[in-house]
């Protein structure tokens, strides 16, 4: 008997667990979909509903924090609008990020391929009908990098945030919130209490964000930008997160079932009262070497 509570209690190596197991026993919510189209018709479907559910519930202002990327649903939120004449004027759209043009800049210029404002104009805002279906421009919202405190002072007189989506970068971060350097100790309550702010980004996550944006060109990837923090996501009512690249076939593992630490951000979901994981079939491939 003493062996086998031994064995039980031995730590689960998050890394090795099977695909068909992903999820299992994990405080985060979690499904699979087959592709990249499925997923990106998912996260818009959730967009539309819980918008929907925020408004039933007598929400006066439906208040979400969005990310640019995964990237597709903004489209198809703004043509279902269009199609079914559905205003999102009580709409609060919270950007999670945007790249700066260093430590004490601005905002990189909309006419920067990479900038995230000029994304949000092109696929969501600038593609809905009329003014009337779309949320106002004071509600159309990205932190300060001047005074990254006043977002959260809007989250609050707001009455909150009802739901948080995101992605996860390769670092496990939430936003730009990159975990701690190895140098820097920092223990999960203090890094859960982070909040918006302006940052210097990892070099592991602007060398991936070179792979998927820049054509492998690390030099054109910003190195600082404003980011939401993790106290304003991690008190948000609903977080909904939405995973599609391979290279996350390891992070989604630590987030699920690693241990709660400042070294893998999103693993902090694990104490979220409502958190959920879509991923597609791809990122649940066990995270094996493979020469090509």
């Amino acid at each position: 008997m003493q062996a086998l509570e031994v064995a039980m209690a031995a730590p689960v190596n998050s890394l090795a667990i099977a695909p068909q197991d992903l999820g299992c026993g994990s405080p985060v919510g979690f499904d699979v979909v087959p592709d990249d189209a499925s997923l990106t018709a998912r996260f818009a479907r959730t967009l539309m509903d819980e918008y929907a559910a925020a408004k039933a519930a007598g929400r006066a202002r439906v208040v979400f924090i969005v990310p640019v990327g995964p990237v597709g649903q903004f489209e198809l939120w703004a043509d279902h609008c269009n199609a079914t004449r559905t205003s999102l004027a009580d709409a609060v759209i919270i950007n999670m990020d945007e790249y700066l043009t260093g430590e004490h800049g601005g905002f990189i210029a909309k006419s920067d391929p990479l900038s995230f404002r000029a994304h949000m104009d092109r696929a969501f805002y600038g593609r809905l009908d009329a003014e009337l279906l779309a949320p106002p421009e004071d509600a159309r919202v990205f932190p300060d990098p001047r005074t990254p405190e006043a977002l959260g002072e809007l989250i609050d007189r707001l009455g909150g945030v009802d739901v948080c989506f995101g992605g996860v970068g390769i670092t496990g971060h939430l936003a730009f919130n990159d975990p701690p350097e190895p140098d820097a100790e920092m223990d999960a309550a203090t890094f859960a209490a982070l909040p918006t702010r302006v940052v210097r980004l990892s070099r592991e996550t602007r060398l991936i964000n070179a792979v998927t944006a820049a054509r492998g060109n690390i030099d054109r990837i910003p190195e600082y930008a404003v980011t939401v923090g993790m106290r304003e996501i991690l008190a948000s009512r609903k977080v909904r997160i939405f995973m599609n690249r391979l290279w996350q076939c390891a992070v989604v593992r630590k987030l699920l079932h690693g241990p709660v630490t400042a070294s893998v951000p999103a693993s902090l979901l694990q104490r979220h009262t409502n958190a959920h994981v879509t991923a597609t079939e791809a990122v649940t491939l066990l995270p094996e070497p493979e020469l090509r």
